[in-house]
């Protein structure tokens, strides 16, 4: 606490170990919701610019890893999106291109799981990120993406279907 107490008064080193202590974390969340390291490195700046941005809101009411999850989360979303309309703009692709873009499968420290979940289309990706590997109801999930719960729960079956059919 005491280090985000630095932090918030405006001490950079303070904040840079704020940064080396979670920025792993982050950056894997990150990439595992993006599908390719440069947009989650891009992802990861955004979310650590929003930490910087929103430290003064933190109260403590919760550890602080769990607030910097949360926010993570929600940045990443958000640098997804603004990611798919700057792109759209550019590219005239169809819903299904637009779904797989940015699939990679050749990150060589992965597991052979984390390599087939970076194929998945975004939209499957993400649910299944969130519910599977980060522990979010459907309900939080539809929340944070703007759907039903519904169509959260249907997003994860498919990201289970196309999982499975990968990896057999």
């Amino acid at each position: 606490m005491q280090l985000i107490q630095r932090a918030r008064r405006g001490d950079k080193n303070a904040f840079a170990e704020i940064y080396r202590l979670h920025h792993k974390r982050v950056y894997a969340l990150c990439l595992r919701l993006a599908g390719q390291t440069s947009l989650a490195e891009e992802m990861t700046q955004d979310c650590f610019i929003r930490v910087w941005e929103k430290l003064d809101q933190f109260r403590g009411d919760s550890k602080f890893s769990t607030w910097l999850h949360s926010l993570s989360v929600n940045q990443a979303l958000t640098s997804l999106k603004k990611h798919r309309r700057f792109w759209a703009r550019f590219l005239p692709l169809s819903d299904h291109d637009v779904d797989t873009i940015g699939s990679v499968s050749d990150i060589q420290d992965s597991s052979l799981l984390d390599k087939k979940i970076m194929q998945l289309p975004e939209r499957a990706r993400i649910v299944f990120v969130l519910f599977a590997i980060e522990g979010y109801s459907h309900t939080e999930i539809a929340s944070m993406m703007h759907t039903t719960e519904g169509t959260s729960k249907a997003q994860y079956h498919r990201a289970k279907t196309l999982l499975k059919e990968m990896l057999s």
